[in-house]
């Protein structure tokens, strides 16, 4: 019998590229692949990278130098580089490290197999088109292997937003929805495979507006309301949303719709109107805070995340401040935020940039805020009982983690048998990132 070959996948950034890892693999399996958790024992390695982080494209270029030891110890290792900086720098990358057999963009990795047989053959193979062909529809039914209780799943890609820092509408493309019924058939096929959770997501997830099965166009929220008809699936959540696209019957589903869970990231990145403007974000900061309260009016209970971005380029200390109060007129359970770093090729990379020293001072006083109000949302769980869904044992014996419904991670001595279910946990210790319970 033949040898399977082995992949090895390295994955960069959002769950967005964890799912899409899934499917390479999935699609290299057609080619006699099976995955391995060792890069020294593959036969090939894919770096499935992000173009939103930092120097993104030198950390790639980085972690390809260190790779040049298994490619000399092994000449018919085969690299490639997939996701949103092979993108980026398409025939750069293969200029610049002669060691990359392939480049795939993140709207061809269903070409997957034909890219590995040229490069397999001794040429090199470059794939950065945006197909007409809908990926999803190439790459077909996906395996009946049984697989953890919790699952991403996309439904939209691409963005048609623009916002002046980000690379997202360059690398991914125009907004496109995937068809519900193909979205209804997939989320059934990881029921059956054990998936009790599945997030949905999207680069502007709630912008969603594909075909339905009766061929009309469904929002986000009639999707979430049909998939919450599988028998089986017991939680729902989606990422990443834009406040321009919370529409009202969405906003109701948060409050009729029980297996949506009451965890919502909603995005503002900054609390002055001047420096949303500058972002290209078409939304006021008082917007964006009215609709919090129609969200939280919909689901008093919900736990709200968000990001920010420090230091764009004009803001001032006037700016920042209006960024503070909004935190703290939000109060956040969870948030990121980042100081600007400019991405090329977007217009914000062309203005005067901000002295790191002021961007630092400021991320700094953020985050400190940001860090109180999380801490203060862990302590406020304390006394409550929640529905975890135990996904992993811990690292203490006899203990399992889980997600709560607001998407805490929590940690409970509870029998084997519990795994990839959820049960009443009461919180009775909380600390900054996770929280301790018992079996209610």
């Amino acid at each position: 019998m033949t040898q399977p070959k082995k992949l090895y996948i390295k994955t960069y950034g959002c769950q967005m590229n964890v799912y899409d890892s899934e499917r390479m693999a999935e699609a290299l399996g057609a080619s006699g692949y099976v995955p391995t958790d060792a890069p020294e024992d593959a036969d090939m390695i894919l770096l499935n990278t992000c173009h939103i982080r930092e120097k993104a494209a030198e950390k790639v270029y980085s972690e390809l130098g260190r790779l040049k030891g298994l490619k000399a110890g092994n000449p018919d290792l085969k690299i490639g580089v997939a996701g949103c900086v092979a993108q980026a720098e398409g025939e750069e990358i293969l200029r610049r490290q002669p060691l990359v057999d392939l480049v795939v963009g993140p709207q061809s990795y269903h070409r997957l197999p034909e890219l590995e047989a040229r490069a397999r053959s001794g040429a090199k193979a470059l794939d950065t088109d945006f197909p007409e062909e809908d990926k999803f529809d190439r790459l077909g039914a996906r395996p009946k292997a049984q697989r953890g209780p919790t699952a991403f799943l996309t439904v939209q890609e691409g963005c048609d937003k623009f916002c002046a820092f980000c690379v997202v509408p360059y690398t991914r493309g125009a907004e496109v929805s995937r068809p519900a019924a193909r979205i209804l058939d997939e989320a059934r096929a990881l029921v059956d495979r054990g998936v009790a959770e599945i997030t949905l997501l999207g680069q502007n997830v709630n912008a969603y507006h594909g075909v339905g099965p009766d061929g009309a166009d469904w929002g986000l929220a009639r999707l979430i309301r049909e998939l919450a008809r599988i028998e089986g699936l017991e939680r729902l959540r989606y990422t990443t949303s834009h406040p321009n696209d919370m529409e009202d019957d969405l906003i109701a589903a948060h409050g009729d719709c029980p297996e949506l869970m009451p965890y919502l990231h909603l995005p503002v990145q900054s609390g002055s109107d001047r420096i949303l403007k500058a972002m290209n974000r078409k939304h006021t900061a008082e917007e964006y805070l009215r609709l919090i309260d129609r969200i939280r009016a919909a689901r008093p209970d919900i736990l709200l995340s968000g990001d920010f971005i420090v230091g764009f380029p004009g803001e001032t200390d006037a700016d920042f401040e209006d960024t503070m109060s909004l935190v703290r007129t939000v109060g956040y359970g969870q948030c990121y935020s980042f100081k600007y770093s400019p991405r090329p090729g977007t217009p914000a990379a062309e203005h005067d940039q901000l002295p790191e020293d002021v961007k630092s001072e400021r991320l700094a006083r953020l985050q400190a805020l940001l860090n109180a109000q999380q801490e203060a949302a862990q302590q406020a769980m304390v006394g409550r009982t929640v529905g975890v869904l135990f996904e992993k044992p811990g690292r203490m014996p006899g203990q399992l983690v889980g997600k709560s419904d607001h998407l805490q991670a929590v940690h409970v001595n509870a029998p084997a048998e519990l795994m990839g279910r959820i049960a009443p946990v009461r919180i009775v210790k909380a600390a900054p990132n996770s929280l301790g319970g018992e079996l209610a």
